[in-house]
């Protein structure tokens, strides 16, 4: 009998979108992965593009889905967090860490982008994420997110070189976080390249993944890269594999997108599935 790994992702739901659990269901289902969800909030669109979305907060269910979760015996082999909408849903998925006890947990800080954080959020936002990220066993924040998370400088991308990454990744590991790994990375050296690089504390190793920069942005693709290499990893894919896999996917679909005269709608991940499939046979 096939062994069918079983994860929860803790995310919003944007109804229409491709983003945030919208994407991750669909994309760790189809890697042959049981996906559970807490939603954290549920919104008509997703933010980007549609104004006047609706919006309506979940944090007060999420104790009670815990408790239930815990009441019934529900066991998982992994927790993908991805955007919280408040510090307080950020502490409740620690309760439900120390509650339910999930295998590996993958975060991703999802908060800031491009220098600031997402509209709404201030500084509590960083010192919850930062608590809740130190005790993962994976986190991946883009070069925003890390250097909110450490007071650190924030450097435009392809205006730095790989000690300024090594610092900050080193920082992310010194209070717990077993990996950490910063996507969307541009060095000065080659600008027309961008990748994941990530430190393993235990080992002190780097493991680096780069590919061509597509002169394109989507919303969503960073929720597509987190669950790619959260499900690669969960069917049993090394750290470098699951970053080439996940990179390719979101590659893949970019290109598959990049026709559409209206970005809003995000990539067509879908059109790629088949070729992800292929990609964990290897």
């Amino acid at each position: 009998m096939n062994e069918l790994k079983r994860i929860v992702t803790v995310q919003d739901i944007s109804c229409f979108g491709k983003c945030s659990a919208t994407v991750a269901l669909p994309v760790i289902s189809a890697m042959g992965v049981e996906c559970a969800v807490i939603p954290t909030a549920v919104l008509s669109t997703h933010t980007a593009g549609f104004p006047g979305f609706t919006f309506r907060d979940l944090t007060e269910d999420i104790p009670g889905i815990t408790a239930h979760w815990k009441k019934v015996g529900l066991t998982f082999d992994g927790l993908y967090t991805g955007y919280l909408g408040s510090p307080e849903q950020a502490a409740m998925i620690g309760d439900f860490v120390d509650e339910i006890r999930p295998g590996t947990f993958f975060a991703d800080p999802a908060m800031a982008d491009n220098g600031k954080l997402y509209a709404g959020f201030g500084n509590e936002i960083v010192t919850a994420m930062k608590r809740l990220c130190d005790r993962a066993d994976l986190i991946v924040p883009n070069l925003t997110e890390a250097s909110f998370m450490l007071g650190a400088e924030y450097k435009e991308p392809g205006t730095y070189d790989e000690t300024y990454i090594r610092s900050l990744l080193r920082g992310l590991t010194e209070n717990g976080a077993k990996t950490a790994a910063i996507t969307g990375v541009r060095y000065a050296s080659e600008p027309g390249k961008q990748g994941i690089v990530a430190y393993t504390r235990e080992t002190g190793e780097y493991t680096e993944y780069f590919h061509e920069n597509l002169p394109v942005s989507f919303h969503g693709t960073g929720d597509l890269y987190a669950a790619t290499m959260f499900g690669a990893m969960m069917r049993g894919k090394s750290l470098v594999d699951s970053m080439r896999i996940a990179a390719t996917n979101v590659l893949n679909s970019i290109r598959a997108t990049m026709d559409d005269p209206d970005y809003r709608y995000s990539v067509k991940f879908e059109l790629c599935i088949p070729e992800l499939l292929k990609m964990l046979e290897e």
